[in-house]
């Protein structure tokens, strides 16, 4: 653990990596409360995997027409993507409900074959969509870590301005419409958020793994509190914990961080399922 710290002067990677984490943690310890209230895990899934198509559309225009799209960056098209699926996703869940799982199966499978598809035919880059597809928290540039903590202020302003209306669709989503809340505009807001967490998510743990973190921590704050906001507090705090320690812990091994990030978030839900029986 000594040898990160030592490191860390002389390789500034090491401390963007940190940095990246901590950012990534309040998003994903915000947003995690909704997506396990609102029941939207499979959701969430669609929209990380969806990016996958724009990370490779991305790469696959960079890498053609260098001329007009060398400025595009796979973090560029990943948030495009994102933001299309969570708008496409919101419309056709309010629109055809009872097909909802066929169409997010298909959009899972369609996102990441159409990247993996463009980038093909861009040969050089497969790398490229690995360190996408499976995190590099060891590469993490200072510019992604002021593009976190952007998004990171988007997420909370968000937050800020419609967390009631959040609450609401999440509780009770029938209720809420009695209420008088556009509940298509919330749950497009929602998925929107989402979408912008797995962007911060991306370098972390990957597109892969995303999932893990989002829920995971969020899951766990569940089980010890039942409040949203004392949820999103806590779940802020596991989160950071877990982008950190494991990250430190296995630093100079051949474990890969971003592994032993969601090893750690599967291990710490485990016990943490194990306390909340021996209460009952």
């Amino acid at each position: 653990m000594m040898r990160f710290f030592e490191d860390s002067i002389t390789n500034p990677f090491l401390l963007t990596g940190l940095l990246a984490g901590l950012g990534a943690s309040f998003a994903c310890g915000i947003i995690g409360p909704y997506v396990i209230t609102r029941r939207i895990v499979f959701l969430t899934g669609a929209i990380a995997h969806m990016s996958i198509g724009g990370v490779g559309a991305a790469i696959f225009l960079r890498s053609q027409w260098g001329q007009a799209f060398g400025w595009l960056s796979p973090l560029h098209g990943a948030t495009v993507a994102t933001l299309l699926a969570a708008v496409l996703i919101g419309l056709v869940h309010e629109r055809i409900a009872e097909r909802m799982d066929t169409l997010i199966g298909a959009m899972w499978a369609v996102g990441m074959s159409a990247g993996i598809l463009l980038i093909k035919f861009t040969p050089g880059y497969e790398t490229e969509l690995m360190s996408y597809l499976f995190g590099n928290i060891t590469t993490v540039s200072m510019g992604n870590v002021w593009l976190i903590v952007v998004l990171d202020v988007a997420i909370a302003v968000v937050v800020l301005v419609y967390h009631k209306r959040l609450l609401a669709i999440c509780l009770d989503q029938e209720q809420a419409q009695l209420q008088g809340v556009n509940v298509l505009a919330v749950n497009v807001v929602l998925l929107s958020l989402v979408g912008l967490t797995v962007i911060c998510l991306i370098q972390v743990v990957g597109l892969i793994l995303v999932l893990a973190l989002l829920t995971l921590p969020a899951a766990m704050a569940a089980h010890h509190v039942s409040r949203i906001v004392p949820m999103m507090l806590v779940s802020v705090l596991l989160c950071t914990l877990l982008t950190t320690l494991p990250r430190i812990s296995v630093y100079g091994t051949q474990v890969s961080p971003e592994s032993a990030i969601v090893l750690s978030a599967a291990g710490l839900y485990l016990v943490s399922v194990a306390v909340r029986w021996s209460r009952v």
